[in-house]
């Protein structure tokens, strides 16, 4: 038996409905899920998607699959301050003279773009793009003139500028693997390869500012004019760039239509190499002044005990494991008309079981909502943890019952715990949730603890899917099954089934630690079942779009703030010393991250 799971990032669309995605291998419709959800937010296109489909844009495809480093660069601590404003002076002119460096190898890969292309049309937009670059160079002469001082001159190029300049021109003079010396091209086409690999190496750093620049915007106040880089991001937000960024794209779309599969290869690991560059340049600015990201840097091992805590269901996972345990159930048990052996424990048949997980579903769905708008106040309230614990507590309540009718139904009998484990090896994390989990666990440096916390019913199916992706090392808090030979009973050890659970074992874990060392916690969540942790860690984050969730928390007083805008923010007032305690449990807000990719930047950092 062999279970096999979509890679899709989309969370399950409703309630008690597994993903379209997720295809076991069995002729009949999967069963429903056990929890909600609600679907992640996708990435918005560019303009220019409105022309041509996005699956065939090349940049946008590369856009989209190389976000993890766009979100390494807005979070990287250069980008933080400068958003912010607090970036010290020094550190912006050190930044201008490595940006003119490069800049100028940017007009001059231009140039030789330009030459290469064979087309009229291709040469004029390439000498539009490098008339652009040089007005680039002019505003940052501008504001070399404004301080008096020739920054340029005074910075040497750094090692992270040389390797990106150094890349740029060895690109836009042919030398890319697989492509002839430039002098030996027989062809005009051979030429004009060259002019789309150099595309490829100069369209990701247009995009990354061109998005740098709109959310630095977005945190501008209507009429912010103290803001010390206002004039920089203005430029960077501005249509004009954005238009620039779109036409690079689009040229690199162009150059690229009459490319093999193979060249097509070699432009996207040029156009990746150049947004790992883009982190390299950013993370190496010289900041002498203290950052809130990434969050492990201010982290002392020696004095700091750094906590990290996370649920599992659609928080680490892109299907609820209740889903993946009753389709174990469903596709291994016995047809209705197949006769079972004595010594085995008595199992209904396939069609049994899918009916009555139908029919659990249907009953929980119904109760869950009527549930959780008897526990809403009229009205919004102050934030206020007790109240919020004693609404939790029906909740609670209303949990247990569930699961003791899903035990009492019988259709968790007979599971064979191998059964269970494959199927953990092929459970389909969210993207950059194992990454992030293995960073965490191999830099034995950072001193820190991982604790999962978990309804899910099974603790071995969580255990295996970390274990299959290389993390062993965390601490597993869930409910188990009870086995004979290996052979589940249909009975549960409960351990972790209800909020209050969750809350009780987040506590007693924070109570076990050393009080030696000061203690951070950091909690990740996406449902109702992990408020009250999420309030209670010093740092809350909620990933993926809960309606349940948000609704609760916000008639309870909680404040839901998207992570970068809040760590911007938190910057500021770090910056000017008005943060005394920088992270406080219990304040009432939570961070929102759309991704992992998000978390593990704050967090970890590059």
């Amino acid at each position: 038996m062999r279970l096999l799971f979509s890679s899709s990032p989309h969370r399950i669309p409703t309630l008690f409905r597994l993903a379209r995605s997720h295809r076991p291998v069995c002729s009949s419709p999967p069963p429903p899920t056990w929890r909600s959800s609600n679907p992640m937010a996708i990435l918005p296109k560019s303009s220019a998607a409105a022309v041509i489909p996005s699956e065939e844009r090349l940049a946008t495809r590369f856009w989209i699959k190389y976000r993890r480093e766009s979100v390494l660069s807005l979070y990287s601590p250069f980008a933080l301050c400068l958003a912010s404003g607090s970036l010290k002076i020094d550190t912006f002119r050190h930044y201008i003279a490595q940006d003119v460096h490069f800049l100028k190898a940017f007009a001059h890969a231009y140039e030789l773009a330009e030459d290469c292309a064979d087309d009229d049309d291709a040469k004029l937009a390439i000498s539009e793009l490098r008339k652009g670059i040089l007005e680039e160079l002019k505003m940052h002469n501008s504001f070399v003139q404004e301080w008096g001082s020739d920054c340029v001159n005074e910075s040497p190029v750094n090692s992270a500028t040389l390797k990106y300049t150094e890349f740029l021109l060895a690109t836009a003079s042919g030398k890319v693997e697989g492509l002839k010396a430039p002098g030996k091209l027989a062809t005009p086409f051979e030429k004009t390869k060259i002019a789309a690999y150099t595309l490829g190496a100069m369209t990701p750093c247009m995009r990354l500012y061109a998005f740098l620049g709109k959310e630095f915007q977005k945190l501008l106040e209507p009429n912010e004019h103290n803001h010390p880089y206002k004039k920089w991001i203005e430029n960077y937000s501005s249509e004009s760039f954005q238009a620039s960024a779109v036409q690079t794209e689009e040229l690199l779309d162009k150059l690229s239509v009459p490319l093999t599969g193979e060249e097509l290869n070699i432009i996207e690991k040029l156009y990746h190499q150049a947004m790992k560059l883009e982190i390299e340049f950013f993370y190496s600015q010289p900041l002498t002044q203290p950052t809130i990201a990434p969050l492990t840097k201010q982290h002392d091992p020696e004095q700091d005990h750094l906590m990290i805590f996370s649920d599992f269901d659609l928080t680490c996972t892109v299907v609820d494991s209740s889903a993946i345990l009753a389709e174990i159930a469903i596709v291994t048990a016995p047809k209705s008309d197949q006769n079972q052996p004595a010594s085995q424990i008595a199992r209904m048949s396939s069609a049994e079981l899918r009916n009555t997980w139908g029919l659990l579903s249907t009953q929980y769905t119904e109760e869950y909502e009527q549930c959780i708008e008897s526990i809403l106040p009229s009205e919004k309230v102050e934030f206020n943890y007790e109240t919020l614990h004693k609404a939790l507590e029906q909740l609670s309540d209303f949990e247990k019952r569930a699961n003791s009718r899903v035990i009492e139904s019988g259709v968790l009998k007979g599971l064979n715990l191998e059964d269970i484990k494959r199927a953990g090896q092929r459970l389909i994390l969210q993207d950059g949730c194992i990454s992030f989990f293995q960073k965490i666990t191999k830099n034995k440096s950072l001193n820190a603890n991982i604790h999962v916390l978990s309804y899910c019913w099974c603790g071995d199916l969580i255990l295996t899917a970390f274990s299959s992706g290389g993390v062993d090392v965390l601490n597993i808090h869930a409910n188990e099954f009870n086995y004979e030979e290996s052979i589940s009973t249909g009975e549960i050890v409960w351990k972790v089934q209800s909020p209050i659970d969750k809350i009780q074992a987040f506590n007693d874990i924070l109570q076990d630690c050393s009080n030696e060392r000061k203690k951070l916690s950091v909690y990740i969540g996406d449902s109702v079942g992990d408020l009250l942790c999420l309030v209670k860690a010093d740092i809350g984050i909620v990933i993926g779009s809960s309606s349940s969730l948000r609704k609760v928390g916000s008639q309870y007083g909680v404040s839901f703030v998207p992570l970068f805008p809040g760590l911007v923010k938190k910057q500021k007032e770090f910056g000017e010393g008005r943060s005394p305690s920088i992270w406080k449990g219990q304040s009432g807000i939570l961070y929102t991250a759309s991704s992992w990719d998000d978390i593990h930047a704050f967090i970890l950092g590059w």
